[in-house]
Formats: structure tokens, sequence, C-alpha cells
């Protein structure tokens, strides 16, 4: 993704639009916000006395259809990330947690990728946290599977371009803590 600052955004759609009308064009309706703000997801990284991570798979019929990603999803406009985790991994494993057991260890962003991630085309930050205190055992309400798995096990599964820098923010965390 090329960095730019507004003000050039603004400036090369004045002058694509200048030139348009030179041609003759209408421009009822056609303009498109050159920047939408980006998405924002959650993930959560549960993690087991033993150590052991858990990791889902992601429906085949979805964006990344197979790929292992940590658990997690969009925060909704008014939701806080730390609620909006909470409620994804009630919804999508039928557990409970604290916003209080969430403790923030990471993010990535698409805006170092090329082109973005997701269906909108904007660009994507996740948040990665860690818990390890949640109520319930997770079951795959929406994923396609579940595994436990070790954190040096982790950058070796087939994951969506973004999940890989927050393994390697977990991976840094958990080591440098000792987990």
């Amino acid at each position: 993704m090329i960095a730019c600052n507004t003000p050039d955004i603004f400036l090369k759609y004045h002058f694509i639009v200048k030139e348009s009308l030179k041609e003759g064009a209408k421009l009822e309706n056609s303009f498109t916000p050159p920047l939408l703000p980006p998405l924002l997801v959650v993930a959560v990284a549960l993690v087991r006395p033993d150590g052991r991570i858990l990791m889902q798979q992601r429906p085949d019929a979805s964006m990344h259809g197979g790929l292992w990603e940590f658990p997690g999803g969009k925060v909704e406009p008014g939701e806080t990330p730390e609620h909006a985790a909470v409620r994804e991994l009630h919804e999508e494993l039928g557990v409970d947690l604290s916003p209080d057991s969430l403790l923030s260890v990471g993010f990535a962003s698409s805006g170092s990728l090329a082109p973005s991630e997701g269906p909108t085309g904007r660009a994507v930050v996740i948040l990665l946290y860690i818990c390890r205190e949640w109520r319930g055992e997770p079951h795959a309400h929406e994923a396609q599977a579940l595994d436990w798995c070790s954190l040096e096990a982790i950058p070796d599964l087939a994951m969506p371009p973004l999940d890989y820098p927050l393994a390697a923010n977990l991976s840094t965390f958990l080591l440098g803590n000792a987990i």
C-alpha cells in the first residue's frame, strides 16, 4: 500500500474531476471518498495452563477459507475492542470472559500489504489480545475446526497474511514473559 498524505489525494482527485468535466462527463453521485477508515478487528489468543493456544480454521466458503486464525471479529460501532472480543468469543466459541482478563499484545495492519485486506478494499487493523482465564469449553460454532497448538507450531500453520505478524507478536510476548 502506498503512503501519501491526504492533500495529495484530494489534489489528484480534483485534477481527475477537472479533466473529466473537460471531456463532458457528468458527476452525478460519482464521488467515492479516496480514504476509508480502517476496519478494526480483534483477535484473542486463548492460552491454556500448559501453554497451548487455541486456533480456529475458517470455513471453506469464507474469505481465507480453510486457513487458521486467532478467534475474533469486527469491532461494531460504539463498541470497545475489549467488549468486541468478549462478544465475538462468546458467539464463535461459546466461552465467557471478562474484558479485564484481556491483555493487549500487539497488532497487525494491512497498510503494509498490497492489495489491502477485506472485501471492501479497506485497510484492516487487527488488535491481538491474550487471555488465560475464561469460562466454558470452546466449541466451533462458526469455525470449521479448532485446535490447541504449541507456540512453536503456529507459524507453520496456513494463515491469513495478518495472522503471521500477530503470531510473531504473541511469541515475543510469551517468550519475554516466560509463558
